[in-house]
């Protein structure tokens, strides 16, 4: 049986941590696929710590007015105070793993806490080795389960769990119209501060082609004050009408339907914007649902220094468990939500 000191499992324990971290294996390590979590990672930018929430500030309204004049005619003058303020809390988010004494025994590894002959212990290749696999099984575990609640966080509206990042859900929301204060502006006295909605596209005809006319109309209002949708997220069923609207009353040609590309041969678009099944959608209940996105207006945030940073706790003295974890302070933020849209078929 193999003897390692403590001090030789903390610097094999660390240098796994490291590598497998900094070799980018916390979403290549997914399962399930979620493009989500991919486009917000390469989206992602940094804010100073400080203050307790991520603030932005932002103009929707304008009040300055233009007048005709002649001689002495009394003219008026504006004063603009129409800034308002978004507000987003930034959370701290934790992952991590444990590795008991006694499963690296079973193994065939032992640790001492002892120092004596630190210096002079000599540990195999073939020990090293067994150990980093050991290691490496748990990180996968830990780097895929960071991309799961990660994913899952970044859809959901945050009521699923008060010290998670509020997602998608909490700023394009199903009803823009209500008396909902988002970000902390009242998106019901303020129509610019909504983002698009329509829950009742009925597709039950592909001929009809009601689904791509409502995403054609729908996509001049996105861009209506500047926004530029760049991808839709949908799921399986939603996907599903729209390909069969294309087929039923697209001119297939030996490249494909003439016009866009055919799905039946390649990926999915709309306007040459891509079009990606995302399976968390399904797992939600919105497998009818797709949410088209402006990502230059979403991304999230993350506190300096605290991008995935790495821990290392001490070996409690009344637990024979070595402790590593990673850490991520952040949060999501929307700076445009009618550039945003959702949308569902019956």
């Amino acid at each position: 049986m193999a003897e390692l000191t403590a001090e030789q499992l903390e610097n094999a324990a660390n240098a796994a941590l490291a590598y497998f971290f900094e070799k980018g294996s916390t979403f290549d390590q997914s399962i399930q696929d979620k493009p989500l979590l991919k486009k917000m990672k390469d989206r992602q930018k940094t804010f100073p710590g400080g203050n307790r929430n991520i603030e932005l500030r932002v103009v929707g309204d304008y009040v300055t007015q233009i007048m005709g004049f002649t001689n002495d005619d009394t003219v008026t003058y504006g004063n603009p105070t129409t800034i308002k303020v978004l507000t987003y809390p930034w959370k701290e988010i934790h992952a991590g793993i444990k590795v008991p004494f006694t499963e690296l025994k079973i193994d065939g590894i032992t640790v001492s806490d002892s120092t004596t002959g630190k210096s002079t212990r000599d540990v195999s290749g073939a020990d090293m080795q067994r150990l980093a696999g050991i290691f490496e099984n748990k990180l996968a575990d830990m780097a895929e389960g960071w991309a799961r609640g990660t994913n899952t966080m970044f859809w959901l509206d945050g009521t699923q769990d008060a010290k998670q990042v509020p997602g998608i859900l909490s700023f394009i929301l199903d009803d823009p119209t209500s008396a909902t204060v988002v970000a902390g502006v009242d998106q019901s006295t303020n129509t610019w501060w909504r983002n698009r909605a329509n829950l009742a596209i009925n597709a039950s005809t592909p001929a009809n082609q009601v689904l791509i006319n409502t995403l054609q109309t729908e996509l001049r209002q996105l861009r209506r004050y500047g926004g530029k949708p760049d991808v839709m997220y949908a799921g399986s069923t939603f996907i599903e009408a729209l390909e069969k609207e294309i087929r039923a009353n697209g001119q297939y040609t030996q490249d494909g339907n003439t016009g866009s590309q055919d799905p039946s041969m390649g990926d999915l678009f709309f306007k040459k914007i891509p079009v990606f099944y995302d399976p968390t959608l399904d797992d939600l209940g919105y497998a009818k649902r797709a949410y088209w996105l402006d990502t230059s207006t979403i991304l999230p945030m993350v506190m300096d220094g605290e991008d995935m940073k790495t821990h290392n706790p001490a070996r409690p003295e009344d637990k024979y468990v070595l402790y590593r974890a990673i850490t991520w302070t952040g949060g999501l933020i929307c700076r445009k939500r009618n550039a945003n849209g959702v949308y569902a078929i019956l």
